[in-house]
C-alpha cells in the first residue's frame, strides 16, 4: 500500500467510528416537561427528519399534552405511534396535533413513526 491508500483508508475507518458513535452511544438531550394550567404537563416536540426532543421525561400521574408540529411532508413522518398507551395518530403536514394520554406507570416508552424509522421516547418518573 502506497501512502494515499493508507491516508484514505484510516480517514474512511475515522469517518465510520463517527457516525457509529454519533447515531448510538452519543448522548441525547433529556426535555422536562412543562406543568401549565390544571397540572398539565406540556411539551412542543418538531418533526421534522426526526422527533426534535426526541427524549421527553414527564411525572407519573400527571396527564401530558405532546403537540407535535410536522415541519415536512416527508412521508415517513405522516403518522405516529405509542404503542403502549395504544395511541395511532395522523400527523398533517405544517399543522400541530395534540396527543394527550395519562402516564400511570413509571417506565420508558418509546413512539416512533409508522414505519420505525423516526424514534422517540417518553420517559415516566
Amino acid at each position: 500500500m502506497d501512502t494515499t491508500a493508507i491516508l484514505v483508508t484510516g480517514a474512511g475507518l475515522a469517518l465510520a467510528a463517527f457516525v457509529v458513535w454519533y447515531f448510538f452511544f452519543s448522548a441525547r438531550p433529556t426535555v422536562s416537561a412543562v406543568t401549565a394550567v390544571g397540572g398539565v404537563q406540556a411539551v412542543a416536540i418538531t418533526v421534522k427528519g426526526g422527533y426534535s426532543p426526541n427524549v421527553i421525561e414527564v411525572e407519573r400521574g400527571k396527564p401530558v399534552q405532546l403537540s407535535f408540529y410536522r415541519a415536512e411532508e416527508n412521508s415517513c413522518s405522516e403518522e405516529l405511534l405509542l404503542p403502549a398507551f395504544n395511541i395511532r395518530r395522523d400527523l398533517p403536514a405544517f399543522k400541530t396535533t395534540l396527543v394527550e394520554l395519562p402516564p400511570q406507570q413509571a417506565g420508558t416508552f418509546d413512539f416512533t413513526c409508522g414505519m420505525g424509522m423516526l424514534r422517540g421516547r417518553l420517559v415516566v418518573t
